[in-house]
C-alpha cells in the first residue's frame, strides 16, 4: 500500500447533525486508511470542543483536547496529557450542517495555513443559505424552485403562502442540512408547527412551492475540471412522502434509490451539465452534490447544493461515484489530491505589497 501524508480527520460538531457526522465519518475513515493516509482523528463535541479521538465516535469528555495553531502549518497541539504535538499536512473536514458546513470551519482553516478539501469560505456559506444560494443561481440562469423568505418577525401567513406557491408547501431551516426541521404540509395548523419546529434551528425559514416529478441528484468532483457523476434517482417510500432524515439516515428502506437514474442519454447529459453550472455559479470546487427535480414536462428545477455531501452506508454522493467508476478509496484520494493543489497555488500568491 502507498504510504501517503497525514490526514486530520474532523467529525461531530455544534449542530443538529453530529450524529450524521459520526456516521459519515466512519466510512470516510475507512476509505482513508484502504487508500493508505495516516489519519489523525478529532472529535469536535456539542459545546465545540476538540478532542483526540483514538476512534471514530461518540465523543468521550475524557480525550485529550487539542488546537490547531494559527499559522502552525496544520500543527495540531495536544492541550492536556503528555502526547507531543502532532503535524496533519491536509484536513477533511466531515462536518455536516452549520458550525461545520456553512464557511466557519473554512475560514477557521485558513488561518493555521493548511490544506483542506470542498469548496471554499463563500461557497460553503452560499450553498449552505437556502435563500441565498437561489439568487445566486437565478443570477446565472439556473431554475430553481420557487421560495419564500422570512424570519419569525416577518412570517408569511399561510394563506399568503399557498397563494404565492401552491399546495403543499415545503417548510425548511433556511440554514440546515440531511432535511433536519423539514416539513410537508397541506393545512394551516400544519403549516404553524412547521414553522415553529423550523425556527428551532434557524433564525430565518424558507417555504418552497412543491415540485411535483422525479427527484435527481448528482455529485460534482473537481479533477481536471468540474465533472458530474452519473445521475441518481431518489424514490420515497416513507410516510413522510419526501426524502427525510430517517429516509437518509435511519431506515434503509425509507427510500428507493436508483443508480442511475432512468433517464434517455440525451436528458442525462443535460442533468450533468445543469449540475456542472450550478456548481460553478456557486463557486463550488472539490466536492459538491447537487439536487434537483426533473418535472413531468422535463423542466429541471435545482433545489440545493451540499458542500459536505453525506458519506453514510446509504448516502447517495460516494454510491453515485462508485456507479461512475470511482471506488471510495480513490475518490478520497482525488479530494485530497485536489485540496494539496489549491493550498500549493493559492501559497504562490503574492500576499504583501512593496512598492
Amino acid at each position: 500500500m502507498q504510504q501517503r501524508c497525514t490526514v486530520a480527520m474532523l467529525f461531530g460538531g455544534q449542530s443538529a447533525e453530529h450524529e450524521v457526522s459520526i456516521q459519515s465519518a466512519l466510512n470516510v475513515h475507512a476509505a482513508l486508511e484502504a487508500a493508505g493516509y495516516e489519519i489523525i482523528r478529532v472529535g469536535i463535541d456539542r459545546q465545540g470542543v476538540w478532542r483526540l479521538a483514538p476512534a471514530i465516535g461518540a465523543i468521550d469528555p475524557a480525550w485529550p483536547t487539542v488546537a490547531m495553531l494559527p499559522g502552525g502549518g496544520g500543527e495540531i497541539a495536544v492541550l492536556d496529557g503528555d502526547q507531543s504535538a502532532l503535524k496533519a499536512y491536509v484536513v477533511f473536514p466531515g462536518l455536516h450542517g452549520p458550525r461545520g458546513e456553512h464557511g466557519s470551519l473554512h475560514g477557521l482553516l485558513k488561518l493555521p495555513n493548511v490544506a483542506f478539501v470542498g469548496p471554499g469560505i463563500l461557497a460553503s456559506a452560499l450553498c449552505m443559505d437556502k435563500e441565498f444560494s437561489k439568487y445566486m443561481l437565478q443570477a446565472a440562469g439556473i431554475p430553481t424552485v420557487k421560495t419564500l423568505s422570512f424570519g419569525r418577525s416577518n412570517a408569511v401567513g399561510y394563506a399568503d403562502a399557498v397563494r404565492e406557491l401552491g399546495s403543499p408547501l415545503f417548510v425548511k431551516p433556511a440554514n440546515m442540512g440531511s432535511s433536519v426541521g423539514v416539513s410537508k404540509v397541506h393545512s394551516e395548523a400544519a403549516y404553524t408547527e412547521a414553522l415553529e419546529s423550523a425556527f428551532t434551528f434557524d433564525t430565518k425559514a424558507v417555504v418552497e412551492s412543491y415540485a411535483e416529478g422525479q427527484e435527481i441528484e448528482c455529485g460534482v468532483l473537481s479533477l481536471d475540471s468540474l465533472q458530474a457523476s452519473v445521475p441518481g434517482e431518489i424514490v420515497p417510500t416513507s410516510n413522510d412522502g419526501f426524502y427525510s432524515y430517517d429516509a437518509k439516515y435511519i431506515d434503509e428502506s425509507g427510500a428507493k434509490l436508483v443508480f442511475p437514474a432512468n433517464l434517455p442519454d440525451d436528458q442525462t447529459r443535460k442533468v450533468q451539465e445543469m449540475y456542472v453550472a450550478a456548481a460553478r455559479a456557486l463557486g463550488c470546487e472539490g466536492m459538491v452534490r447537487v439536487d434537483f427535480f426533473l418535472k413531468s414536462n422535463v423542466e429541471l428545477l435545482v433545489n440545493e447544493l451540499n458542500t459536505i455531501p453525506g458519506f453514510t452506508a446509504i448516502s447517495m454522493y460516494p454510491k453515485l461515484w462508485e456507479v461512475s467508476g470511482i471506488s471510495p478509496e480513490s475518490l478520497v484520494v482525488h479530494l485530497i489530491e485536489h485540496a494539496l493543489n489549491r493550498f500549493r497555488q493559492e501559497s504562490a500568491l503574492i500576499s504583501s505589497h512593496q512598492g
